[in-house]
């Protein structure tokens, strides 16, 4: 393939900002996920472990979290296209610069670790993808309005058929003569 058409093709995807990520990062990754017609953002946080290829274009990182008790990492394309926002909490300072010991450890003894080394909060967000995410939750909002606007006219009419049948059997039942037509 044609040199330049790769380097083309590489600067398109390249993003701009990435923070710096070391392993002991504490980070919050937010990731667009589309699921058959529907479009969410799905946010996997834990502690960074592995970084590979540094802010090239075949850059990743894992990222390790403990949920219920069992350890789950995802390794993440540092240019994925798919990932919307990536935050940087804080770091733990670890002993080496793959701290797979850690999956050796309990949540309460990372945490302990952690305690009173909180960095600089930095955050990098992808604009368009922020443009499409905002698109996104006013799509959620315009849909939860409209099943609201929907219950409420199937409670209407609901109520309006319960009137018709109440109407209905006042209408049908005989008042004996002496008998006070009941209140309604």
């Amino acid at each position: 393939m044609n040199a330049a058409l790769i380097q083309t093709a590489i600067k398109k995807h390249l993003r701009k900002s990435v923070p710096e990520l070391r392993s002991g990062d504490v980070v919050r990754v937010h990731q667009k996920i589309r699921e058959g017609g529907k479009e969410r953002i799905q946010v996997f946080e834990g502690i960074v472990i592995r970084v590979r290829g540094g802010r090239a274009m075949d850059g990743s990182f894992t990222v390790r979290r403990v949920s219920g008790g069992i350890g789950i990492e995802r390794t993440f394309p540092l240019h994925l296209p798919s990932i919307t926002k990536l935050e940087k909490l804080r770091h733990i300072e670890v002993r080496q610069s793959r701290p797979y010991y850690l999956r050796n450890l309990t949540d309460r003894q990372i945490k302990k670790k952690s305690r009173g080394e909180l960095a600089d909060y930095v955050a990098w967000e992808d604009t368009a993808a922020t443009e499409d995410t905002e698109k996104i939750k006013a799509d959620q909002e315009a849909e939860a309005e409209a099943r609201a606007a929907a219950k409420a006219k199937e409670d209407a009419e609901a109520e309006a058929k319960v009137a018709a049948a109440k109407a209905k059997h006042n209408a049908a039942a005989p008042v004996a003569e002496g008998e006070e037509q009941p209140a309604k």
